[in-house]
């Protein structure tokens, strides 16, 4: 799977966990960037993307996340 389709994907899951179906995100979104996206919607979102893409983090992994582009490349990682 191409970095283009994971960011496709993951774009829908964020709108999905936000309901917000015009949300955009690129590399650099963080937290701060969406409004409503506090510790509990990010568990959703991290929860939401193993459904997706059939796969697990590790704790670790999730806290060294600082941006989408990390989520993109994470999920790029491990989905196949």
């Amino acid at each position: 799977m191409s970095p283009v389709e994971i960011h496709q994907k993951l774009r829908d899951v964020f709108r999905d966990v936000f309901d917000d179906p015009l949300l955009e995100i690129t590399d650099s979104t963080t937290a701060a960037d969406v409004e409503d996206w506090d510790s509990l919607t990010h568990i959703n979102l991290i929860v939401a993307a193993e459904k997706t893409y059939a796969v697990s983090f590790t704790t670790k992994e999730v806290k060294a996340l600082s941006n989408v582009g990390d989520f993109i490349r994470l999920i790029a990682s491990r989905a196949k």
